[in-house]
């Protein structure tokens, strides 16, 4: 069977660092700091596979695959690393964060260069395979399970084997059509398949009927597509606004046979390539890139944030971590929350107040903060604190604050003029803002305001506005706490104060106050009074945040809060769920900033738009076909041991304005997760597009139980692309499965 390391290696051949890994190495593994054991590790020859010898008597050996980290980190950059092993060996130590749930591995080199070579080597191989495309991940995925069922590794497959290798790919078939698939391929009649006989029947198998059908349709010139054919496709199937200038580059950029090329000519394999890339993708390129205008206000736009940031768990006894803050940030969150209280030796902490949840450094976290904040965006972190700290442990706040992000951390108004409106993203690029309770009127740091009083009392929840004018009064102040000036004094744009209604907001609030709101109450201001909060957002922020009682960290859905422009809608990251799906897909667009710009209607006082009413702008109808999925793999291998093939059914699904809210679903194919075909149509009616979300769901249908989620995916509506597309799938932890996909055709129309 051919090597199918070769992609892999593409721009790597002959590279010191990937030879390195080829040939392994001794590591210390790290767990504590009495736990210190010496491993051997390697590539594997597919290069996408690392082995480690392991003492477990029941298994002596281990690997995990490289598509399973998500990055890997020089120095010591982890918790584990910082808290085990001493700052001299800084330069030896490296860790590998994993997808999803599974603990970091801790190791540390016997020197620098070492370490260096194995960060080195393992980041130039993760990037090659992230640059795979869908197709090439799907070849690479079929290429390992022929290796897994040529048992014997004789580079030969008998018809058991054959039969092994179809279960590994989610094909249930009889042993009539796995002896029929055989005998065709065994040309030599020797029993069994080798060299070209495997191509042969490699290329019988992913063969893509569908897309046969629609090459053929528009390949009119000695049965290929000339790119006179290409461009007709484009405009007609894929709506592009191109030129035959666009389609000759198709051509060149990804046609694989060389004399096609030559003459002009998109092949078969050529088209499926194109298809497989990101110019066939649903998620429209343009938008992987910042392309929305960043000088707006900061309050024009969807931030994305999390609530709880520092747990891993659940939030009784769940563990605290800056693995936690980390991870969101890496995912461009840019609203974290910092749940403060007092700690030992005079050192603030944080966890969640009065549960079993561990503990962790204030310090550590704003380190990790620093460390990680603009990896993924430049885009300004808001850290919201809530702030349970005597004076004393709040003064360490604020040093801590400011001695850790420096200059990052934004003090004073941008121009130290007194504004009137909040700067922009762009503006405050590579800044921290923070958010919490202040003492006086911001106007007050601007005029010098030099008091000597070094602490005063605030209401313990958010403080209220002060007004006393239009004969408004303010809430009765609950219980009181002693805020120092120190801290306080760093709170600028995102100053804390209790929410009294939209008349006494736009009477007395300042545009830098904001409130926060409870889910149940930010739900019912967005059902009864819809208008009046996107126009209480059109100039202030607002912070939602989940019900207390989600003891399980489990989320609300954020799509209301976002139809009456809710900035700062805060969701627990640390727990995979739809919800997080939905706000993932919020935020995949922009350049994955963790910004979106709102809708004009939403940043406009003169509109009138009311999301359970309308009025509705331009509706339109969204024709979406399901046409096919490929490689779905088996999730919950354990639920049924004599039924390991998938039965695949696909949901489609809209979340928006109340009208436009949908889900429609096809039928369950039995046993095929390998290529499954539905073609099936359904119709949506969308009344309000800019704030639509598109989600797939594909299940494995089980008629005793529960359906097993196998993949996702969700979007903006206005990032669809129109035509015959590839849908990725993510996990229920939102990563990439990298040889699972949906093809769809879609159309969103002007309705009639």
């Amino acid at each position: 069977m051919e090597s199918n390391c070769t992609a892999l290696k593409h721009g790597l051949e002959g590279d010191a660092d990937l030879n390195f890994l080829l040939v392994g190495g001794e590591l210390i593994k790290i767990r504590s700091s009495s736990w210190k054991r010496n491993r051997f590790f390697k590539l594997q020859e597919d290069c996408k596979t690392l082995w480690y010898e392991s003492h477990k008597t029941f298994r002596k050996k281990q690997t995990f695959s490289i598509d399973d980290i998500e990055s890997v980190r020089k120095g010591r950059q982890s918790e584990g690393l910082n808290k085990h092993t001493d700052p001299s060996v800084e330069e030896m130590c490296f860790s590998i964060i994993f997808k999803g749930s599974k603990k970091n591995l801790d190791l540390m080199a016997a020197n620098g260069t070492e370490a260096k070579q194995w960060v080195s080597g393992l980041d130039k191989i993760i990037h090659n395979m992230r640059n795979l495309s869908s197709q090439q991940k799907s070849e690479h995925w079929i290429i390992n399970c022929m290796r897994k069922a040529d048992k014997n590794a004789d580079n030969k497959m008998t018809l058991k084997e054959v039969k092994h290798f179809l279960r590994q790919v989610n094909v249930e078939v009889d042993d009539t059509y796995a002896a029929e698939i055989f005998k065709k391929c065994d040309k030599s009649n020797s029993g069994s398949l080798e060299g070209e006989e495997i191509k042969h029947f490699y290329d019988l198998l992913t063969h893509r009927e569908e897309v046969d059908v629609i090459y053929e349709n528009y390949a009119q010139t000695e049965g290929q597509m000339s790119s006179k054919d290409l461009l007709n496709f484009l405009l007609t199937e894929q709506r592009e606004k191109v030129s035959m200038e666009d389609a000759l580059k198709l051509i060149e950029k990804y046609e694989v046979d060389g004399t096609a090329k030559q003459n002009e000519r998109m092949s078969k394999d050529g088209f499926l390539m194109y298809l497989h890339r990101e110019e066939g993708s649903i998620f429209n390129p343009a938008h992987k890139q910042v392309y929305q205008d960043m000088h707006q206000p900061l309050n024009h736009y969807y931030i994305s944030s999390s609530h709880n940031t520092y747990l891993m768990e659940d939030q009784l006894k769940g563990p605290s971590s800056t693995e936690a803050y980390i991870k969101a940030l890496m995912k461009s969150c840019r609203c974290v929350e910092l749940d403060c209280w007092d700690g030992a030796n005079g050192e603030p902490v944080i966890y969640h107040g009065y549960t079993l949840t561990s503990k962790v450094l204030f310090r550590d976290v704003i380190k990790a903060i620093n460390d990680y904040a603009f990896k993924t965006s430049d885009y300004p972190v808001i850290l919201s604190l809530e702030n349970h700290c005597s004076v004393d442990q709040q003064k360490l706040m604020a040093h801590h604050l400011i001695s850790i992000l420096g200059e990052a951390l934004l003090t004073k108004p941008v121009g130290n003029t007194m504004p009137s409106d909040f700067p922009s993203p762009e503006g405050l690029k590579g800044k921290f803002l923070i958010k919490g309770k202040r003492l006086n009127k911001l106007d007050a740091a601007l005029n010098n305001n030099n008091s000597t009083i070094e602490e005063d009392t605030v209401s313990e929840e958010d403080e209220a506005a002060d007004c006393k004018e239009n004969g408004h009064k303010s809430k009765s102040k609950k219980s009181k706490i002693k805020l120092a000036k120190a801290l306080s004094d760093i709170v600028v744009y995102c100053k804390s104060v209790h929410f009294s209604g939209f008349e006494h907001a736009k009477d007395c609030q300042v545009f830098y106050e904001m409130s926060s709101f409870k889910e149940s109450k930010a739900f019912n201001l967005a059902v009864n009074s819809g208008t009046a909060y996107i126009h209480h957002n059109i100039d202030k922020l607002s912070r939602i945040y989940p019900a207390g009682s989600r003891t399980d960290s489990s989320n609300y859905n954020p799509v209301p809060m976002w139809n009456v422009g809710c900035q700062i809608v805060a969701l627990n990251f640390q727990t995979p769920s739809k919800e997080l799906h939905i706000n993932q897909g919020r935020f995949l667009q922009n350049g994955l900033s963790g910004y979106v710009l709102k809708p004009e209607f939403q940043r406009s006082l003169s509109s009138q738009f009311n999301p359970n009413t309308g009025p509705w702008l331009k509706r339109k109808t969204f024709h979406v076909m399901v046409i096919s999925a490929q490689q779905l793999p088996k999730v919950n291998k354990d639920k049924d041991k004599h039924k390991s093939i998938v039965d695949p059914l696909v949901r489609v699904e809209i979340y928006g304005v109340p009208a436009d809210n949908a889900s429609k679903e096809t039928h369950y194919i039995d046993n095929n997760g390998f290529n499954p075909m539905w073609n099936e149509k359904f119709q949506f009616n969308i009344h309000v597009a800019e704030l639509a979300l598109l989600r797939f769901v594909v299940e494995d249908y089980d008629s005793t139980s529960q359906n097993d989620l196998i993949g996702q995916y969700c979007l903006p509506v206005s990032s669809v692309q129109n035509g015959y597309r590839h849908v990725p799938l993510l996990t229920k932890r939102g990563d990439v499965i990298c040889s699972a996909g949906l093809f769809v055709h879609l159309m969103l129309v002007d309705a009639q």
